[in-house]
């Protein structure tokens, strides 16, 4: 979505993606180490110039009722989705803050706002985005440095796709909307959080999730 509206798109992964696009490079990135993301950023802003705007969209999960969930279980999902968005935004920030304007957008999730059993693990650090998010708003606006989130609700992703049709029915009939996200509504709300059409928004968080939890 970025690429097609004309951004020179940074992709960074574990694996290598399934897609190409003229604006978009690739590079090998493992948001827990950061030694690697410190080396990526510098490298990017020696042949950009400077760094815009971040996406911290890297997640897993390990989901587990509270009594069974193991330490390596909570360890992992913590160290990727919240110390990972903690070590990119630290990383890329600082380019941000000399220049004066950049916007960082972090995928939350309802469950952050909410709960959900059986994902305390994922539950913390959705939640954690939000508030580490709300905390750099207000560290970084005075230098026109802008930090939102975004909720998506159920999305129609390989992840759902293997669910059964009893629980995929259980979605939609929680979602007022009555059908599953589309990755491309995520994209777009990220996409307006990075223009300068929400120049006047930081520190929020919007909520793509069709009405669920109203």
């Amino acid at each position: 979505k970025f690429a097609e509206n004309g951004a020179t798109v940074i992709s960074g992964d574990l694996i290598d993606p399934d897609y190409s696009h003229e604006n978009v490079s690739h590079i090998k990135l493992n948001v827990t180490d950061r030694e690697n993301i410190k080396e990526a950023a510098k490298e990017i802003k020696e042949k950009y110039g400077r760094l815009d705007i971040l996406v911290n969209n890297a997640g897993i999960t390990k989901d587990g009722l509270l009594m069974r969930m193991t330490e390596d279980q909570w360890d992992a999902v913590i160290n990727v989705n919240l110390k990972g968005v903690f070590n990119m935004t630290q990383a890329v920030s600082r380019s941000m803050l000399k220049a004066r304007k950049g916007s960082i957008i972090t995928l939350s999730s309802v469950v952050g706002l909410h709960g959900n059993a059986g994902q305390t693990n994922y539950a913390a650090t959705k939640g954690g985005v939000v508030a580490m998010s709300k905390t750099w708003a207000k560290e970084f606006g005075g230098r026109n440095v802008r930090a939102n989130c975004v909720a998506p609700g159920f999305v129609q992703t390989p992840m759902t796709d293997v669910l059964s049709e009893d629980t995929i029915k259980g979605m939609l009939d929680a979602t007022p909307l009555g059908r599953l996200g589309q990755v491309e509504d995520i994209a777009n709300t990220v996409l307006f959080l990075a223009s300068d059409e929400s120049s006047f928004i930081t520190g929020e968080v919007i909520s793509v999730s069709g009405g669920l939890m109203l």
